[in-house]
C-alpha cells in the first residue's frame, strides 16, 4: 500500500482548484484522473464564462483549463492520469481519511491518504422512449466531447431535447461546428437555461418548442427521424400534435446526477435534493463529508456551474490545508470567507437561490 498526504480524485475544475490550494499551502498533493489528460469539463467549454472578472468572465473554458494545469505543474502536484478509482474504504490506521483503490492499465494498487478530496463530477441522465437505443441517440455532453475534444461532428441534422444551459450551449456549438439544429424541445413551459443562450439560437433560426417532448425515434439501423409532440399543462401528451422531423442525431440534455459511487462505498451520509441532481453527499461549510478527512467538491457536492465547482474546490483545498496545520486559523478563515462570498455571488438569482437553499439543507444534515 502506498501512502500520500492529500489525494484529489477528479482533475476537472473542482479537483484542479482543490489540488492547487492544498499544494499552495505546502501540502504534498496527488491528483488522480481516469482520462488521458486533466481538465475535465473545461476542455469541452469553448464558450466564454459569465460573471465577474474574479470568476474569469470573458475567458473561454479551455483557456481556464490550461491556466489551472500550468499552476498545478508550478506547484509540483503529482498527476496520475489514465488512472481510475475503483474503490474507497475506511482505513484501519487512525487519522487517515481512507484507502483508495486505483487501477492504471493492468496495474491495481491501494493508496492510503490523510486527506481525500472527491471531485468526481456528474453523469448525464437519460430519457427512455421508443427507439432510444438506436445509434444516433446520445447525451449532449457526449456530443460536446466528440466535437470539442475529438473534433468529430456527431450528426448533420440534430434534435436537442432539453433547454437548460447545457442543451442550449451544446445546440449552439453544434451550429458552430456545421450541423443544422432542427429544433430544441423542452418539456417545461419555459426555457430553463439563461436567455442569452436561447436568444443566440433563436437569432440563428432554431425553433425552441416549450411544452414539447420527443415521442419516439425511427430508422432502420440508426436514427433517421424523430417524432415530437406537445404536452398539456399537466405534462401529459396531447394526442394529435405529433410531427416527424428528419434528423440523424437526437441529443439528450435532461439533467445530471452526482457521480457518488465512492461516497456510497465508504459510507457517507446522503440527502435527496432534486435541485442539486438527486442523492448528494452531506457536507459541512468546509466541504467535509460525514466521513472525517473526506471532502467533496464540484458537481459531486451538488450539480451547479463550472465557476461554482472551482470555488468549492478552492474551499475544500483551503480546509484540507488548515486541517493538516499548513494554514493558520486566521489565514484559513480569511481565505474561506472570500471563497464563500464568491460562491454566494455565483448563486444569486432564481435558480441560484434554490441551489443555495438546498446547500444550506446539506450542511445542516452533516
Amino acid at each position: 500500500m502506498q501512502k500520500r498526504e492529500v489525494v484529489v480524485v477528479g482533475a476537472g475544475p473542482a479537483g484542479l482548484m482543490a489540488a492547487i490550494e492544498a499544494a499552495r499551502a505546502g501540502g504534498r498533493v496527488t491528483l488522480v484522473d481516469e482520462n488521458s489528460r486533466p481538465g475535465g469539463q473545461l476542455f469541452k467549454q469553448i464558450h466564454k464564462f459569465f460573471g465577474s472578472e474574479e470568476h474569469r468572465a470573458g475567458v473561454r473554458g479551455y483557456e481556464i483549463g490550461y491556466e489551472l494545469l500550468d499552476e498545478t505543474k508550478r506547484l509540483g502536484v503529482e498527476v496520475m492520469l489514465d488512472t481510475a478509482a475503483w474503490g474507497l474504504f475506511k482505513s484501519e490506521e487512525p487519522k487517515q481519511a481512507g484507502v483508495l483503490g486505483v487501477v492504471s492499465g493492468t496495474q491495481s494498487q491501494t493508496i492510503q491518504a490523510k486527506r481525500i478530496v472527491l471531485a468526481t463530477g456528474a453523469v448525464e441522465q437519460s430519457l427512455a422512449f421508443p427507439g432510444w437505443t438506436l445509434p444516433g441517440v446520445m447525451g449532449a455532453g457526449a456530443a460536446q466531447t466528440l466535437m470539442n475534444v475529438h473534433r468529430v461532428l456527431p450528426g448533420q441534422r440534430v434534435l436537442m431535447v432539453g433547454a437548460g444551459n447545457v442543451g442550449l450551449i451544446v445546440a449552439y456549438q453544434l451550429l458552430q461546428a456545421g450541423a443544422e439544429v432542427v429544433a430544441v424541445v423542452e418539456a417545461r413551459p419555459k426555457v430553463g437555461g439563461y436567455h442569452v443562450h436561447a436568444a443566440k439560437l433563436r437569432r440563428a433560426g432554431v425553433p425552441i418548442l416549450v411544452s414539447h417532448t420527443v415521442a419516439r425515434a425511427g430508422g432502420r439501423n440508426c436514427v433517421q427521424r424523430a417524432t415530437v409532440m406537445a404536452l398539456d399543462a399537466a405534462g401529459k401528451p396531447r394526442r394529435g400534435t405529433e410531427r416527424d422531423l428528419k434528423v440523424d442525431l437526437i441529443c439528450l440534455s435532461v439533467g445530471l446526477r452526482p457521480m457518488a459511487e465512492l461516497c456510497w462505498l465508504i459510507g457517507c451520509k446522503f440527502r435527496y435534493l432534486p435541485v442539486l441532481g438527486g442523492h448528494v453527499p452531506v457536507h459541512d461549510a468546509d466541504m467535509q463529508s460525514s466521513v472525517h478527512g473526506l471532502y467533496v467538491a464540484g458537481d459531486l457536492a451538488g450539480v451547479e456551474e463550472a465557476s461554482t465547482a472551482m470555488e468549492e474546490g478552492r474551499l475544500a483545498g483551503i480546509a484540507v490545508a488548515e486541517s493538516l496545520g499548513q494554514l493558520g486559523p486566521k489565514t484559513a478563515s480569511d481565505l474561506k470567507s472570500q471563497a464563500r462570498q464568491r460562491l454566494a455571488a455565483l448563486r444569486m438569482g432564481a435558480f441560484g437561490d434554490l441551489r443555495a437553499q438546498a446547500k444550506r439543507e446539506l450542511t445542516r444534515g452533516c
